[in-house]
């Protein structure tokens, strides 16, 4: 998991500075994300194809073997079930937020750096939705999920703070402030978990979490395609 210092709120014309720290990593961009996107695809389908059609050469060659058949095809279903699994950890809380005086001041802070939809939306599940020139944020304390324009694929990044006695407000604060800075070098510093169908993640998702996914992508939708 990559480490995002503390004081990430740079200009909005600088880069952040933990890029320097991954020099060897091309710099993110729309392009590059359509790019991952499309092998993320490539690499999902290299590993379900082959169960799909052992599944069906068994059948047809000996119908007899269907519960061999219907193995193959739940290896099928599962492989990216998994990688689904993999992004959604991304944003799921680690311990549910205590209303401590720190939290809450933290909370407070959180609050004033967004608007009225987005408090809302943190209270009921604990991300900050951030729209940007990639697409539509999700911001948790320990990563962000990006829904591209058109809304039918995310994004999931792994990104912390690397203070463990920090509220889990700052922390998402922290991160929205790097994000702002520098959308890009956001991607490019932080460890991508998975890329795929944004239906896939939301199945994934906690429960309380998944009207946050569903505002994302009503407002990566509206966006249109890229």
């Amino acid at each position: 998991m990559t480490n995002l210092a503390q004081g990430a709120g740079a200009p909005p014309s600088s880069a952040l500075p933990e890029v320097a720290g991954v020099h060897w990593r091309v710099r993110v961009d729309d392009a590059r994300l359509c790019r991952t996107g499309r092998w993320w695809t490539a690499t999902t389908l290299a590993h379900v194809v082959p169960f799909v059609g052992a599944g069906v050469v068994l059948f047809a060659a000996e119908p007899l073997a269907a519960p061999v058949t219907l193995a193959s095809f739940a290896h099928a279903w599962i492989i990216p079930e998994l990688y689904a699994q993999r992004g959604a950890n991304v944003v799921r809380p680690k311990h549910l937020a205590t209303a401590t005086a720190p939290e809450q001041r933290a909370l407070g802070l959180l609050g004033d750096l967004v608007g009225h939809e987005a408090r809302d939306l943190h209270g009921q599940t604990g991300l900050i939705l951030e729209r940007g020139r990639l697409g539509v944020w999700l911001v948790g304390p320990t990563g962000a999920l990006l829904v591209r324009p058109g809304g039918r694929r995310a994004h999931c990044w792994c990104v912390r703070v690397p203070d463990p006695d920090l509220p889990s407000s700052d922390r998402i604060a922290h991160l929205l402030l790097a994000l702002r800075a520098d959308e890009e070098g956001f991607a490019t510093v932080a460890n991508q978990a998975f890329s795929g169908a944004t239906w896939r993640v939301r199945r994934r998702l906690a429960k309380l979490q998944r009207p946050a996914l569903d505002a994302a992508a009503a407002v990566a939708k509206a966006a249109g395609a890229p």
